[in-house]
């Protein structure tokens, strides 16, 4: 497909291209998207910057190579003048919650599309709160959120509720989302984050944010919740059919968050309705555990180090001296070892029909998580560079990228695949 023309510089700027999620950002986009490409990478090192660009040219010396751009994130002049020249920013600079609003802003403020991978909810419900207006009058796409946090619980979400629309005319009731594999480790900048977000957020910000829906622009007033029972709510600890035994998942109110927030994007984005989930919908995700004794010793350690995170400073100063530091990550090595596989189930919205039938999903993916994570965010700037989604502006999820995003990402490795199954 064709490209936009668009009459900005670049097609895309990536901002960050010399960290750990940057590089493999950068080679993503060197190695799969269209070769005639015009983007750039941006930051303060030029020698830093150089080294990725000749490393880039030697994965694909068929393209085009990234042009280089100074900028430096704590001068609004250079950011400003960078930005007027993308039409897509991607950035991976992170904390977000330190260095992230000024990108954000200028996006949102000049309608350059924008991109990033934060995993930090509360974060994006601060943006959405100051600037979702301006990017809808601007035109600007904002897709916060667009990494291994939380993009494919979201995608996973739409493909089974596109999927119930079509076997069934039926809306989304209870949607459920498992990881139910994981080998992978974090790196520097995700623990540095996670490390850092207690520290610049009140205790009662972080809880109003990551509410059920608590990000959505309406209300879910329907007062249909995920079922669970007395006991497994104390003991973390349920079980599913088809999902096997499960508890709790790390990732789930942040990736909450965002699936709620596209429930309520597709209830208001005129060229979305018909995808709406419906107002019985109700999501809820988990950690695969082998068994119930594992599942609550998981439970309960995700509990008290929570607990320490945010109440004990000395905690996660003592943390900080024994993880990867920023810019560190898993080995190119270690990085094909590394796998993801999430599951899932929704049932069809029936009313008083029997709920014998549900949509499955499985999505897997083989190799580093921040290789993921870029393909996520390369991706998502091909698909607005090629698609007509008929979007207005704002802050938006992944999710409101569509089937033509899924379908991007699958040829790149991530399957996300879709059945009916018996209960």
């Amino acid at each position: 497909m064709a490209l936009k023309k668009h009459g900005r510089r670049y097609d895309v700027v990536l901002v960050g291209a010399t960290g750990y999620t940057g590089r493999l950002t950068a080679e993503h986009i060197a190695v799969n998207l269209p070769t005639n490409l015009n983007w750039a990478i941006a930051g303060r090192s030029e020698p830093k910057l150089q080294q990725v660009a000749a490393d880039c040219q030697k994965l694909n010396a068929d393209r085009l190579p990234p042009a280089i751009e100074l900028a430096d994130i704590d001068d609004e002049s250079q950011i400003r003048s960078l930005i007027l020249k993308a039409f897509v920013v991607i950035t991976t600079v992170g904390p977000y919650c330190i260095y992230g609003e000024p990108i954000f802003k200028l996006c949102a403020e000049t309608g350059t599309h924008y991109l990033d991978c934060t995993g930090e909810v509360t974060w994006v419900a601060r943006m959405i709160k100051r600037h979702h207006e301006t990017a809808k009058r601007s035109g600007a796409l904002m897709i916060p959120q667009d990494g291994i946090e939380s993009a494919p619980p979201d995608l996973m979400t739409w493909a089974m509720a596109a999927h119930l629309r079509r076997e069934f005319n039926a809306p989304v009731g209870d949607t459920i989302i498992t990881i139910h594999k994981l080998n992978s480790a974090a790196s520097g900048g995700t623990l540095s984050t996670l490390l850092t977000h207690f520290e610049h957020f009140s205790l009662n910000e972080i809880l109003q944010a990551t509410k059920p829906f608590a990000i959505s622009p309406v209300p879910h007033n329907s007062g249909a919740k995920p079922h669970h029972t007395f006991l497994e709510g104390i003991l973390g600890v349920t079980s599913r059919p088809n999902l096997g035994i499960l508890t709790t998942s790390v990732a789930g109110k942040t990736d909450r968050a965002l699936v709620g927030r596209t429930w309520g994007l597709l209830h208001e984005i005129p060229s979305r309705k018909d995808e709406f989930y419906g107002h019985n919908f109700t999501w809820a995700e988990y950690f695969n555990a082998r068994n119930r004794l594992r599942g609550f010793v998981i439970h309960v350690c995700i509990a008290i180090g929570a607990c320490l995170l945010t109440f004990v400073p000395p905690f996660r100063s003592l943390v900080k001296k024994y993880v990867y530091q920023p810019g560190e990550g898993t080995s190119r090595e270690d990085m094909a070892k590394e796998e993801i596989e999430y599951r899932g189930t929704a049932y069809p919205d029936l009313g008083s029909n029997p709920r014998d039938k549900q949509a499955f999903c499985r999505a897997w993916y083989r190799g580093s998580m921040y290789a993921l994570t870029g393909a996520f965010l390369a991706q998502s700037a091909l698909t607005i560079l090629e698609d007509d989604l008929q979007l207005e502006g704002g802050v938006l999820t992944p999710a409101c990228l569509g089937q033509g995003y899924i379908d991007r990402l699958s040829a790149v490795g991530l399957k996300i695949e879709v059945s009916t199954i018996e209960n």
